[in-house]
């Protein structure tokens, strides 16, 4: 082979090796080429789901902290923060529409506090809370709110000059030489019409992804769920605390706000003011007009006070046509002005279809000044309001604080003796814990219920002979007794004295014999008349002799006679017996009858009902069942 044969075989030899190798490297860009491409993919995809997870994480954060029933705002302050802190949003805010005396506007209900939230506020010089924003009804804002679509602007000048009007050139243009917002979402929020408003986020990105606007809306998809299930908490907690006729609050409310206010005035050593108010002759209004025109009255009565009363005051309906204030801070000069004041106000009330006018009794006691014992004030005011009455109505009265004897002291000292002279047959060591506990009640003046200690110790009595008898009957027995009484206009004195009677009328079963009490079978004629001796034994054996309630013993032995005279013991009828005596009746047998017994079932109360109508003009007067069921209808919403 020559040379120059050679150089051309080489030569082709070294083209074959250089199309090899550029054919190689173009296979090795090729996958470079794809890897770039894979690895930005991966990286794309990875972001997205840092980021779903950062939703999903906050998400769950916002859900955890509505189920626990946190506040609103805070979990609305989550929300906003979660976006400035996990998506990088620069400012956020939710706003709520409103209207103020010219037209509309968007107020902010939580925001993101920062740099830009403080140069933000210097535009209208206001607080960042306090701002408003009010946009034209083109704007961005309000096609999102009304079509319930998102929105955006691309220039925060323009959302300011839209949307915050009388803000100076100057100030615009420096607070948008100072941020890097690109980008302003709208968001709208609606909750069934009760919220209106939307969610704002400033982004310093300028092209807006679809799955960054899915987050976006599925955040606002939780406002809209925290904002109803808090109006759902808010709503099933006032109808916990409110009466539903009046929107007053409810007895329960007002015995709880009158213990912490004492706790208040105590430690303060600052008094405060309970007024009593009464409607009068609300018998006469529902005789002649009807109930709904009686409800009408009450309704308005309760319009005067709320109107009347200061933000800080604590009114409620007690229950029936009887009402009670506190008023913190407030000593008895100036609460007589406040109850004469309200006595007017109420006098020159119109109420519509009612021809003539409604007037109200009212009474006045102050906490500290007049009294360190709660029971006590309520006590000394119902007693003023009662004096208002009895004076001639539509006036007030200041508690008298001498020759102040309640009807709790008077049940307390009966029962000392009782369980002191073992005038019943009762365990020697509980009767003693028993009367220490009374004693250190009657000389306690920090304000805890003697009310509750009394209604404890009949229970345990009563417990002592009947198993059965249920923990807290006494109390509803008496809270029963007295709505019917007040629908019978007793009298402060009679229906201090039908409590008392409450408290002390089954004494006399705790001397029958034992396996009579604690028989489950139903009693025969001979257990019948040995139970029916329980209202004399008790009145001439256990209470006859204890002097201070001798006038308490006549109800007793005859809260067993019935209307017709088939009652027992002496078969008296009509208004022979006394209405106190009728009143337990029906209330023990409304009791009686709606708690078990071994040998039938507890009647339900709608039965119970029905069956205590069945027996009208025989065991009950037609008056005292009327009364008995429009105050079941008041007790069972107590």
């Amino acid at each position: 082979m020559g040379i120059l044969d050679w150089i051309s075989q080489s030569t082709k030899k070294l083209k074959d090796v250089e199309s090899q190798i550029s054919d190689e490297t173009k296979d090795v860009y090729e996958v470079y080429q794809r890897n770039v491409v894979l690895e930005r993919e991966i990286a794309q995809r990875t972001e997205e789901l840092r980021l779903a997870n950062q939703t999903l994480l906050t998400l769950e954060q916002v859900w955890d902290m509505m189920n626990s029933s946190r506040p609103l705002s805070s979990v609305l302050e989550t929300i906003v923060s979660s976006l400035y802190g996990e998506f990088g949003y620069i400012y956020s805010f939710i706003a709520q529409k409103q209207y103020d005396s010219t037209n509309s506007c968007y107020s902010l209900r939580t925001y993101l506090e920062n740099d830009f939230s403080t140069n933000l506020s210097a535009l209208t010089n206001d607080t960042v809370f306090d701002f408003k924003l009010y946009p034209s009804e083109n704007s961005a804002i309000e096609k999102a709110v009304s079509k319930k679509e998102i929105t955006y602007y691309i220039s925060l000048k323009q959302f300011i000059e839209e949307n915050i009007p009388n803000a100076s050139e100057e100030k615009i243009e420096q607070i948008v030489q100072a941020s890097d917002i690109k980008t302003i979402i709208i968001i709208p929020v609606i909750v069934n019409e009760q919220f209106s408003g939307f969610l704002s986020v400033f982004s310093p990105r300028k092209e807006l992804k679809d799955d960054e606007l899915s987050f976006l809306n599925l955040f606002a998809r939780q406002i809209e769920l925290a904002i109803t299930i808090a109006n759902l908490f808010e709503t099933v907690k006032k109808q916990a605390v409110t009466d539903h006729l009046t929107n007053l609050f409810n007895r329960r409310f007002f015995e709880d706000a009158l213990h912490r206010e004492a706790t208040r005035s105590l430690r303060t050593k600052q008094p405060f003011c309970l007024i009593g108010l009464d409607l009068d002759h609300l018998k006469r209004i529902n005789d002649t007009y009807g109930h709904s025109m009686g409800d009408k009255a009450i309704a308005s009565i309760a319009h005067v006070i709320t109107n009347t009363s200061r933000s800080v005051d604590v009114p409620s309906r007690y229950g029936g046509e009887e009402f009670f204030i506190i008023l913190p801070g407030i000593d008895t000069k100036g609460g007589l002005i406040a109850a004469e004041r309200l006595r007017s106000k109420i006098e020159n009330y119109k109420v519509e279809g009612l021809e003539e006018g409604i007037t109200a009794s009212l009474g006045v006691a102050s906490f500290i000044e007049q009294t360190t014992n709660i029971d006590e004030l309520f006590e000394m005011c119902d007693k003023a309001m009662y004096s208002s009455k009895q004076k001639g109505r539509n006036q007030v009265t200041l508690a008298d604080t001498d020759n102040v004897t309640s009807w709790q002291d008077i049940a307390i000292d009966a029962f000392v003796d009782i369980l002191t002279q073992h005038r019943i047959p009762f365990n020697k060591n509980l009767a003693q814990d028993l009367i220490e506990k009374l004693q250190i009640k009657q000389q306690d003046s920090s304000g805890t219920s003697t009310q509750e200690m009394l209604y404890s110790i009949v229970d345990s009595i009563s417990q002592s002979y009947f198993p059965l008898y249920p923990d807290g009957s006494t109390k509803n027995k008496v809270l029963l007794a007295t709505l019917i009484a007040k629908r019978m206009n007793l009298s402060k004195a009679d229906v201090d004295k039908l409590k008392i009677a409450t408290l002390l009328y089954d004494i006399g079963n705790t001397l029958m014999p034992k396996e009579i009490m604690k028989k489950a079978a139903p009693l025969n004629e001979k257990e019948k008349d040995e139970i029916q001796k329980h209202p004399i034994v008790g009145a001439q054996e256990i209470l006859k002799p204890i002097s201070s309630i001798s006038n308490i013993i006549p109800i007793i032995e005859q809260h067993h006679e019935n209307w017709d005279g088939s009652g027992y013991p002496n078969n008296k009828k009509g208004d022979e017996i006394p209405i106190t005596s009728q009143i337990i009746l029906i209330v023990d047998s409304y009791f009686a009858m709606i708690s078990f017994r071994p040998y039938r079932k507890a009647y339900t109360i709608d039965e119970a009902i029905v069956e205590i109508k069945n027996s009208v003009n025989s065991k009950y007067s037609p008056e005292l069942v009327d009364a008995f069921v429009h105050a079941i209808e008041e007790f069972k919403k107590i």
